[in-house]
């Protein structure tokens, strides 16, 4: 979250108080990480055993925090950190056909790969939407930062197990490999942040395919799941799905929806714009 937030808010600003307050975030966040295994742990408090060898694909997203730490401060620390993390999710969460779980689980201890988990997919062995369009846009961010052909070999290789999954909508099911896709429940939130991920891919490799599907989600997203005539809607989206396994939240708005779609559309209709706000060059 520190980074649309205040690494954004000092990029278009210079205000000093918001490098201070990511660069703080980003102290806070290497603490979590275990050198044995070579992650970044996800949930839970330090000093609670539960959880601790817990490492879910959503922690890509976190990775830009750590390169942004290591150009303002100079310490290459947080970006050791960053690409360490992202090779152990490399090496363990994508299958051969480019799906992913939602979570893998290590021992803490050791650092050894214990298997794949999941708490917001349908089962180990299923691909949690969201979870497949983080890996997409965090995979795509930390070539990006890096310059390493290998990251963004494996953001191509998940964009196109999804691309694949897609239904003729274009917009996801929460799970791509749930019994009843893809005639299920759907997450226009995964199709707001893999629309995000394949426009950068598009840039990253320079292939048009990623940016024409990823205007057919954008064009799907705004046609079919959006608020309309609503006295009680607080968001822009509809059609999220928060936790499925727990119905926690099954079609409803959700707040990254909601950024995501926003950022898609300034990624298309604002490119230099959104280049300041949030730092699209590569190394």
């Amino acid at each position: 979250m520190p980074t649309p937030s205040w690494v954004t808010a000092w990029r278009l600003t210079g205000d000093d108080k918001w490098r201070t307050g990511a660069i703080r975030a980003a102290s806070s966040l290497v603490r979590r990480y275990n050198p044995k295994g070579r992650f970044i742990r996800a949930w839970g408090a330090l000093n609670d055993p539960a959880n601790a060898g817990r490492v879910i694909m959503d922690t890509m997203m976190n990775l830009d925090l750590l390169a942004f730490a290591s150009g303002q401060t100079g310490d290459g620390k947080y970006l050791d950190i960053a690409v360490e993390h992202a090779r152990t999710t490399q090496r363990n969460f994508p299958r051969p056909d480019g799906s992913t779980p939602h979570v893998y689980d290590f021992d803490p201890a050791s650092g050894a790969p214990l298997g794949p988990g999941t708490v917001q997919g349908y089962s180990p062995a299923s691909c949690w939407s969201r979870g497949q369009a983080w890996g997409i846009y965090g995979f795509t961010t930390i070539y990006r930062r890096t310059g390493r052909r290998e990251f963004l070999t494996t953001a191509r290789k998940l964009a196109d197990f999804a691309l694949g999954a897609l239904s003729p909508d274009h917009v996801p099911v929460w799970d791509y490999l749930a019994p009843q896709a893809p005639h299920d429940i759907k997450d226009a939130s995964a199709g707001a942040v893999m629309a995000c991920g394949l426009l950068d891919l598009s840039r990253a490799t320079g292939e048009p395919r990623y940016r024409e599907e990823a205007l057919k989600l954008l064009t799907a997203l705004s046609e079919t799941c959006l608020t309309r005539k609503s006295t009680r809607a607080d968001a822009v989206v509809a059609r999220c799905t928060r936790n499925r396994p727990s119905e926690d939240g099954v079609e409803i708005s959700l707040p990254y929806a909601d950024y995501y779609l926003l950022e898609g559309i300034l990624r298309v209709l604002r490119p230099d714009d959104i280049d300041r706000a949030i730092d699209l060059s590569t190394v």
